[in-house]
């Protein structure tokens, strides 16, 4: 067998491939225009194309659609509703009846999709999708985080959590000081928009390449909706234009749709959205309005501290739970709170459902941390760095969080020793300051801000990963798992894992795209663990192959 002649003897040997900075995979033919997107894929003949046609008001009840004019618009093939569904209308990522793939009695948020045209061209699809006549009667909307506190309007209950007697640590506190953060809304803006291509296959099945963060998603989404089990619908993603959390649970809506037109019509279809129909009708990062108090004695510790996050999450659910859990989780940032009190309202407003976004939540609630430190630091004439390493978690005693988990190998201390050393921080403040006093105008400033964020998903069991390992008689590998790429270099990093425990060269080891029929059941890739779950599912089929070939040779 030619693959045993590959083998180096020591395991050592393999060590480099994993330290190794390898470019991306695809970073060649992303150069030269040869990386494949679903735009770039070959249509096959008689190809569709579907476009979304959507509500002109904010909220209400939906009266009626008169659809005879997009109807009857050149090339148009079919106009598909609500009632055109002949599985559950449900899309839903997380609470079930909250997302439904077409409007069908009320309206939620401007922009929510009613109908959908398929025509032979996009350009087609899109000017028919303007013809529609749509009555409804407008209601008075809850736009605003203050408008929904004020009405009480939560997609969930509001959670708390507290360690301790935070009022009585405020109270008496030698000092105290309160403030608002507040942190706007984002748009992904991922270079490729949200893009699916749905083929009809034989038996009713249906074949879809998508544009998402969670192929295992849209095929139950796509089977729901079609009325069909699972194993009828396949997905498959070679890599994305970008992701950044938009694409996770908010590109299967799309994808859906996609499929849906393509068992209607017998026809491939592609649904693609321009720029301004993707921020229109799709989910932000959630904005947030925080108040919060802090008691701390005359050298800056914190002694107490008491948080009320607000959070705009939209219409629906969508992951807004898990958003604002991992913000209150983050409302420490590396900081040790004695005493504390976290409490977070989800509020419920007529806009787009908001989502996922880099962070998930973490950077809303970090902000907050730093924003007591720094305001501790400015009131007390202290240099920030000073006030930011006296409230450091530390190793004992001052090590558990405000959710009652305890900090283990707390390292912030020595990498910051090291920072502060090698950065050269006390000089250059110094030349800032210096600089700062003689110029009126410009300023210069300099910050060193410690990060402490959880890796994994909060709900445990999207902790897994699966992975399907190829080995040729020539000792080439063909690698298949279920994370996919977004172009953070996840396929190359578990390639490098199969290739060191295989002990083979990396150029031998074949990256496949992601692919339901091949791993199925899969976590979305997000919560900065792609690498972790993927790699170690990779790891485990590698090392399973070479121990049967090692019992072989």
């Amino acid at each position: 067998m030619s693959f045993l002649r590959h083998r180096p003897s020591p395991m050592s040997d393999s060590a480099p491939i994993l330290g190794a900075a390898l470019s991306h995979d695809s970073a060649v033919k992303h150069t030269t225009g040869e990386a494949l997107y679903i735009d770039d894929i070959p249509e096959p003949r008689g190809t569709l194309h579907l476009v979304p046609g959507y509500a002109n008001a904010v909220c209400g009840q939906l009266r009626s659609v008169d659809l005879s004019a997009v109807e009857s618009a050149a090339n148009v093939v079919a106009v598909l509703r609500a009632d055109d569904v002949p599985g559950t209308l449900d899309i839903s990522p997380t609470h079930a009846g909250d997302d439904p793939l077409l409007a069908k009695d009320r309206i939620r948020f401007f922009g929510e999709p009613i109908f959908a045209v398929v025509a032979r061209s996009y350009q087609d699809a899109r000017r028919a999708s303007r013809l529609a006549k749509i009555d409804i009667d407008s209601e008075d909307p809850i736009l605003t985080i203050e408008d929904a506190l004020n009405t009480q309007s939560f997609v969930s209950d509001s959670k708390q959590m507290q360690r301790n007697d935070w009022q009585a640590a405020i109270e008496q506190a030698p000092h105290r000081l309160h403030g608002t953060t507040v942190s706007g809304s984002q748009d992904h803006f991922y270079l490729e928009g949200q893009v699916s291509l749905a083929i009809p296959q034989e038996d009713g099945g249906v074949h879809i390449y998508a544009s998402t963060q969670h192929p295992s998603e849209i095929q139950h989404a796509a089977a729901q909706v079609l009325g069909l089990p699972d194993h009828t619908v396949t997905v498959e993603v070679r890599r994305m234009g970008g992701g950044f959390g938009g694409k996770e649970t908010q590109a299967a809506q799309w994808a859906v749709l996609a499929a849906l037109a393509a068992a209607k019509t017998g026809q491939p279809v592609k649904c693609r959205l321009d720029r301004d129909l993707d921020m229109i009708m799709t989910g932000k990062r959630h904005d947030f309005h925080s108040q919060w108090e802090v008691g701390y004695d005359q050298d800056g510790r914190i002694v107490g501290v008491d948080i009320h996050m607000a959070s705009r999450c939209g219409c629906s659910h969508d992951l807004s739970d898990p958003v604002n859990d991992r913000a209150m989780f983050h409302a420490d940032n590396a900081y040790y709170y004695p005493a504390v009190r976290i409490r977070s309202d989800r509020c419920q407003t007529n806009t787009v459902s908001n989502t996922a976004f880099r962070g998930f939540g973490g950077p809303q609630g970090m902000l907050i941390a730093e924003q007591i430190i720094q305001a501790i630091a400015h009131e007390r004439r202290l240099d920030p760095l000073d006030v930011r390493r006296l409230n450091f978690y530390e190793h004992k005693d001052r090590n558990l969080t405000p959710y009652h988990m305890q900090v283990e190998d707390f390292i912030l201390d020595e990498l910051v020793d090291q920072l502060e050393s090698t950065s050269h921080y006390r000089e250059r403040r110094q030349s800032i300051k210096a600089f700062n006093s003689s110029n009126p105008y410009l300023r210069r400033g300099l910050a060193l801000t410690p990060v402490k964020f959880g890796i994994s998903f909060t709900n445990t069991t999207f902790n897994q990963a699966g992975a399907l390992l190829h080995v040729y008689k020539d000792g080439s590998v063909l690698l298949n798992h279920g994370g996919t790429e977004m172009g953070q270099g996840l396929l190359i990093k578990v390639a490098q894992v199969v290739a060191a425990e295989l002990q083979i060269d990396i150029d031998q080891v074949q990256i496949s795209s992601t692919h339901t029929g091949k791993v199925p059941n899969t976590s979305a890739t997000a919560a900065s663990s792609g690498t972790d779950l993927n790699g170690m599912a990779a790891q485990n089929a590698a090392r399973t192959i070479r121990r049967r070939l090692t019992a072989f040779a």
